[in-house]
């Protein structure tokens, strides 16, 4: 995921877009099909997109703040006022009320 759309200044809510559900039937689609060689790593595949479709929208804005920090050249500790203004400066159209609860969503799903 690339971006989490609600982001503005007078919009603190962040709504977490996922398409593993279609990305999962397109992998059902291609097993159907699949020669024996190709089978065994498009059931890996299968797998591993049912494990990250398990994962609650909490997780999912807790891995986009991992993501956004690492694109940014935040290596420090995530709990710290440097994280936020780093996650802000990461998604510069992203509150501080905003930063502050996706901060605390990413401490609270540590990966």
């Amino acid at each position: 995921m690339t971006g989490i759309t609600g982001l503005s200044r007078k919009n603190n809510f962040v709504l977490a877009i996922r398409d593993a559900d279609l990305v999962a039937a397109a992998l059902r689609r291609a097993l159907a099909e699949a020669s024996p060689q190709e089978r065994p790593g498009l059931e890996r595949a299968a797998a591993l997109v049912e494990s990250t479709a398990a994962a609650t929208e909490t997780e999912v804005r807790a891995r986009w703040v991992r993501s956004r920090l690492a694109a940014v050249g935040f290596t420090g500790d995530i709990t710290s006022v440097a994280a936020v203004k780093a996650l802000r400066q990461a998604e510069g159209k992203l509150s501080l009320p905003a930063a502050v609860q996706l901060q605390r969503e990413a401490v609270a799903h540590p990966e």
